[in-house]
């Protein structure tokens, strides 16, 4: 949204030192901004349209409310960190009388498996995000079935060529989905939390309010409704208009590339980054889309380039790439424009509850263990080790030195930027992941798991008054696997559950699954922690990358 309020500028000015040390100084200048313009936006960028049964029969409960004001601009799109636990261990009766405590539990282990021992969020996590894109995104104005349904798990979606890439994420949630569904989570709320932990678990990403009580939906969506990275800027923003995301909304979310590393865009340059810091929800993909002389290894997708400069969306570009106030704006629009895609397709909203209230806490920064490493590969260091060092980063590893030693890198190679030998295993990108090992689960019915109509709302929240590219016939597709679902060098990180799954063959998986180790707690920071020199989103650590 743009912030051209004579009064919210005043305020801005004045407040724009504070608001990385007091992220809650963000929400009040959200909120002058909204009392000085009367709650209005700017209808010609900005998404505003009601979704499902928000049209008609219109808003009817608290929730259904909620989420209109976050739709039309009004409302706030992140929620405040609520400290919930459980109120009993899962399958108790306790548990089964609050609709959000099965998905306490599925979000504490998303939690675990998406933060790498560095601190930076996973590949794993940026496929989740890509997921929650991809099951929300097959639907238009006009269809009545598509979107948010779950269908990803629940069918053989992934086959399509646009979802390359999805695999291993899908066949984690079909493992998330066996393990809880019979507890009530159903596979469309899964997917979206699972993307919404994804963003808050990387480091700097928003709080986004998290709705439950979608329908699932075991049938293909239509096809040819998720964005070709290749494609023109207008077509490409006609599409999004299409799914009620306007130019502004796009800009926003399209920022989701700020954690990646692409795969299949170019296989040759496998697991290089879009911009500086593959792995921290920060701005600085926006700034380095637009610079000429970015580092050699940061990779910018032609539709990135195509939105950067394009009438509709070069204001709002410009406003997420300012290095005082960028990172507040952005991720205050991201999070309003991630709940309208998780609403896509979605017709019983008044019937949904909220439980933001089970995501983990927000990380208000991040101290790069690597900094001085990471940058000489960025400048193009370490080359003869191929897609080696970045496979690194993709697993949320710390490329320190002793890490590198220990992964057959050898420090002092840091400079070297010639090519690797022919024949050496680091002159070829990592292998595609294998198919997935998880069969498509049987959806349950819906009616089962849905919550009681209107319930769920926390009132410790802010109340309302808030992809990168894979084939297709040769084509990668805008948020997809190149960006937010590089698979790793190593496969996937190994997740924290030990139940017992079934195979393709039918016969139980014996081998225990180990959880994820985390990151040492000086690592990511919490939201109230004063600004370190190295942080990433600090001008400190933007200063110190935009030298390079």
């Amino acid at each position: 949204m743009k912030t051209d309020s004579i009064l919210f500028r005043i305020a801005l000015f004045t407040l724009l030192g504070s608001t990385s040390a007091f992220p809650g100084w963000a929400k009040q200048l959200e909120e002058i901004k909204r009392r000085d313009t009367g709650g209005a936006v700017d209808s010609a960028q900005d998404s505003t349209e009601l979704l499902g049964d928000l049209v008609s029969p219109g808003p009817q409960t608290d929730v259904g409310k909620a989420v209109a004001d976050i739709l039309s601009g009004k409302g706030e799109g992140q929620g405040e960190d609520g400290g919930y636990r459980a109120p009993g261990p899962l399958g108790s009766d306790a548990c089964k009388q609050d609709s959000c405590c099965v998905y306490k539990y599925a979000a504490d282990e998303m939690k675990a498996a998406f933060r790498g021992p560095s601190g930076r969020c996973n590949a794993l996590a940026r496929r989740a995000v890509r997921l929650g894109f991809h099951d929300a995104g097959t639907w238009k104005k006009g269809l009545t079935s598509g979107g948010a349904d779950g269908s990803m798990i629940l069918t053989d979606e992934v086959s399509r060529p646009i979802n390359a890439g999805l695999e291993e994420v899908i066949d984690t949630m079909r493992q998330w989905y066996n393990k809880y569904s019979p507890y009530g989570a159903g596979a469309a709320d899964l997917i979206q939390l699972g993307a919404t932990t994804a963003t808050v678990v990387c480091p700097l990403g928003p709080r986004i309010r998290t709705f439950i009580g979608r329908q699932d939906n075991a049938k293909l969506p239509p096809d040819g409704l998720l964005p070709d990275v290749n494609a023109p800027a207008d077509q490409l923003i006609q599409l999004f208009m299409d799914k009620t995301i306007m130019p502004n909304g796009l800009t926003a979310l399209v920022g989701a590339h700020t954690t990646s590393q692409q795969r299949f865009f170019d296989p040759k340059r496998a697991l290089d980054p879009q911009d500086l810091s593959p792995g921290v929800w920060d701005v600085l993909f926006y700034p380095q889309t637009l610079n000429p002389r970015a580092p050699k290894r940061v990779l910018k997708f032609p539709a990135d380039v195509k939105f950067s400069t394009h009438p509709r969306m070069a204001e709002e570009w410009k406003e997420f790439a300012d290095p005082k106030t960028g990172q507040e704006h952005w991720n205050s629009d991201f999070a309003r424009e991630y709940v309208r895609l998780s609403m896509l397709g979605v017709n019983n909203i008044n019937n949904m509850s909220e439980c933001t209230k089970v995501l983990p806490p927000r990380s208000g920064g991040f101290n790069p263990p690597d900094l001085n490493q990471v940058n000489q590969w960025l400048q193009g260091g370490f080359n003869n080790y191929g897609s080696a060092f970045g496979s690194l980063l993709d697993q949320g590893q710390s490329a320190e030195n002793a890490t590198l030693s220990q992964n057959g890198i050898n420090p002092a190679d840091a400079t070297n930027k010639a090519p690797p030998p022919p024949g050496s295993p680091f002159s070829k990108p990592p292998p595609a992941p294998a198919r997935p090992s998880v069969p498509v689960p049987t959806a349950k019915p819906s009616p089962t798991r849905m919550p009681k109509r209107g319930g769920g709302q926390d009132p410790g929240f802010l109340q309302p008054s808030q992809a990168s590219s894979v084939l297709q016939s040769g084509q990668p597709s805008l948020l997809s696997s190149s960006a937010l679902g590089a698979p790793s060098q190593s496969g996937q990180p190994p997740l924290p559950s030990s139940s017992i799954l079934a195979s393709q063959s039918g016969q139980p998986l014996t081998q225990p699954i180990e959880p994820n180790p985390t990151q040492p707690e000086s690592m990511v920071e919490d939201e109230g922690a004063e600004e370190g020199d190295n942080r990433v989103g600090s001008s400190r650590y933007l200063w110190k990358t935009e030298i390079l």
